[in-house]
């Protein structure tokens, strides 16, 4: 599925190039640059608009889709983040991906699996630190953030879906959006942070590339985080660590406390009030002010 060239087509009332500031992503030149023989990825697909790119390879994954499928929309209809929430964006305005992974071929225990988002996010901080020249951060367990107008603000999330054998990891980030155009006023985009570079093409391949390279590692090493130095990158960028936090818990209660770890299964560990270091797995995490580190 491509755009029409035609403005004001059915296919494509706009027209493909009703915003100039967004050009369409160029399919071809992506596969050329990123599926290779003995590489990670298999076949990379763009498709005009769809309602979620990590459902719909879900369902691949289902139907035997090999590991390396990526799949990329211009425009997501029906976008998920976490904990069912919606993730909705003018097409073009950003991007919109998910990538098939079959960690198990490679021996990587299940256990570890959980590791992948908090991958996928070093990964995608680290490339657009690179390509985009703005300093990024990760919020335990798998939000992207900006510093806009010196303010932290999300501009980028991750979810993961098991599909069986497989896992299906999701990426949503806000390249260009206007300040009119946030969802809510606490969002961000790269744009709005200033970035030197907000073309889409090469950040892409860019996150890409570092998902594949720290993939590699990680499945080299079967999912240990410690020795394939994933555990380490992640408290380096992890701005939750440090701060006081409230960590609103699946079904109901709270906990909080200093974030002070992230151990070796990817849990966020609190320091309570109490002096009891308590891991939490899951849940939402509010950061309440800074809390200065020692040296």
């Amino acid at each position: 599925m491509t755009p029409s060239d035609t403005p004001g087509s059915p296919e494509d009332p706009h027209g493909r190039w009703s915003d100039l500031e967004r050009p369409p992503l160029n399919a071809a030149a992506l596969s050329r640059a990123l599926v290779r023989p003995g590489g990670l990825w298999t076949g990379l697909e763009v498709v005009r608009a769809t309602g979620s790119t990590n459902t719909d390879l879900v369902t691949r994954a289902g139907a035997g889709a090999p590991e390396g499928t990526v799949l990329i929309a211009e425009e997501q209809t029906a976008g998920r983040g976490r904990l069912d929430r919606t993730w909705t964006a003018p097409a073009r305005s950003g991007l919109f991906f998910s990538v098939l992974l079959r960690p198990g071929a490679a021996g990587v225990p299940t256990e570890r699996w959980g590791w992948l988002p908090l991958l996928a996010g070093v990964a995608t901080a680290g490339a657009l630190s690179r390509t985009a020249g703005v300093d990024t951060a990760l919020k335990w367990p798998n939000d992207l953030l900006v510093t806009v107008g010196g303010e932290e603000r999300k501009f980028g999330g991750i979810l993961a879906e098991r599909a069986g054998d497989a896992v299906v990891i999701g990426v949503g980030l806000n390249v260009t959006l206007r300040t009119a155009e946030l969802p809510v006023p606490t969002a961000g985009s790269l744009a709005l942070a200033d970035a030197v570079s907000t073309d889409r093409d090469p950040l892409l391949r860019a996150v890409l590339r570092s998902i594949e390279q720290w993939y590699g590692e990680w499945r080299r090493f079967e999912g240990d985080p410690g020795p394939c130095g994933l555990q380490e990158a992640y408290a380096a960028g992890c701005a939750t660590l440090g701060r006081r936090v409230r960590a609103e818990l699946p079904g109901g209660g709270e906990r909080v406390g200093e974030a002070v770890a992230v151990d070796g299964d990817g849990r966020l560990v609190l320091a309570t009030e109490g002096g009891v270091q308590e891991p939490v797995s899951a849940g939402d995490i509010v950061h309440l002010r800074s809390v200065p580190r020692d040296g």
